[in-house]
């Protein structure tokens, strides 16, 4: 933990991944930054001393050759990053004085990413303290954790990196790390907050799904069938063509959404996951969602949703609270406090807390915001 002066109020962030997520924070955090007084898009404006503009990219580290070596501003539209959407042309660059390093590969790029970029030339150091020396000097509070799909070798790996550097670590993508009672009971003795699993993104298909399946409960209707099916052009969905990387996610969707739903239903007629990459869709992604059910008397019930998304920013909203809060609990020494943001904000939280409802995961961490005493 890093103490620091009520002038210098500032969540310092290490990103490990550069790409359209990260693109999409930065460019956020300059937007912000801009107008200090703006507040759409926000789901917290502040959080304790923190605003979105107070988080500051100190240290990053990608595999990609034409992001390692520039400046972490640079880097952010390089290689296969795409335009996220933000109107970034007049906003002062966020990490411009950062150098993006080269972190192990691992299975941290697979085939199909390996189709549209170079590697960087070779980082040979695996025992991981040339990083942790770099976090150290960098004086980092909180890692994210933006690899592809199906890095699950890697991400245990950092997961480590931040327990031996001492910072809090949060995992925005479906490989399970706050899920798992291993990597949870090690953060939480070391008293450092683990957030995760997998970004359940602002306003997406996941949220809206467990929105609409806990209505079907909560109105009475049997929920017999659903689906969810998402495209999307940007590298997320180009490397999710790989279907050996995409269990964990196929996992993590599927449980978010049945985890909503207080009834059983048979795995059969569920299917939530990926579907296909369609590249003129850029950073936009659209989601097809169908219910079907039975109401009164067994009558027939069907609905079917179609959700058109920015992708990048859709996940960079919850980032930019996921961040502060676990600086805010560094500064409490409170890291019980990630189970209940992990379930509010991601769509694979620990199991303790998966079936609680959205909205009592979101008044407890009001509470705890606020300084309460609810948990």
């Amino acid at each position: 933990m890093n103490p620091q002066t009520p002038q210098d109020r500032k969540v310092r962030v290490g990103i490990i991944g550069v790409g359209n997520c990260a693109r999409a924070l930065l460019e956020g955090i300059a937007f912000y930054r801009h107008d200090p007084a703006a507040t759409e898009g926000l789901m917290h404006p502040r959080v304790g001393p923190y605003t979105a503009g107070s988080v500051e990219p100190v240290a990053a580290w990608d595999v990609d050759a034409e992001k390692v070596g520039k400046p972490l501003w640079d880097a952010r539209a390089a290689g296969q990053n795409l335009s996220v959407g933000i109107p970034w042309s007049d906003l002062p660059p966020v990490g411009e004085d950062v150098t993006v390093m080269r972190g192990p590969t691992l299975d941290g790029a697979g085939t199909r990413y390996r189709e549209r970029m170079e590697l960087a030339p070779d980082w040979p150091n695996y025992d991981g303290a040339e990083i942790i020396e770099q976090i150290r000097e960098s004086r980092v509070d909180v890692l994210l954790n933006y690899l592809p799909v199906g890095s699950q070798h890697a991400t245990e790996w950092w997961a480590q990196i931040a327990l031996d550097a001492g910072c809090a670590f949060v995992n925005n993508i479906p490989v399970f790390i706050a899920r798992k009672d291993y990597w949870r009971d090690r953060f939480r003795q070391a008293r450092l907050p683990l957030i995760g699993d997998d970004i359940k993104s602002q306003l997406g298909a996941t949220y809206l799904h467990r929105i609409i399946v806990q209505a079907f409960a909560d109105r009475g209707i049997t929920l017999d069938r659903t689906y969810q099916l998402n495209v999307g052009g940007n590298m997320d969905f180009y490397n999710m063509l790989e279907d050996a990387r995409l269990a964990s996610k196929r996992e993590s969707k599927s449980s978010a959404v049945t985890d909503a739903y207080p009834r059983e239903l048979d795995p059969a007629n569920v299917h939530i996951g990926p579907s296909d990459h369609v590249a003129w869709l850029g950073d936009t992604k659209k989601a097809f969602i169908r219910c079907e059910g039975r109401g009164f008397g067994g009558a027939p019930i069907e609905l079917d949703v179609t959700l058109t998304v920015p992708d990048s920013p859709n996940s960079a909203g919850v980032v930019i609270d996921a961040a502060r809060i676990a600086k805010l609990a560094l500064d409490r020494q409170d890291a019980a406090a990630a189970d209940h943001v992990s379930a509010w904000l991601f769509k694979a939280p620990p199991r303790a807390v998966a079936s609680i409802p959205d909205q009592t995961a979101k008044d407890r961490i009001g509470a705890w915001l606020t300084g309460g005493e609810e948990r």
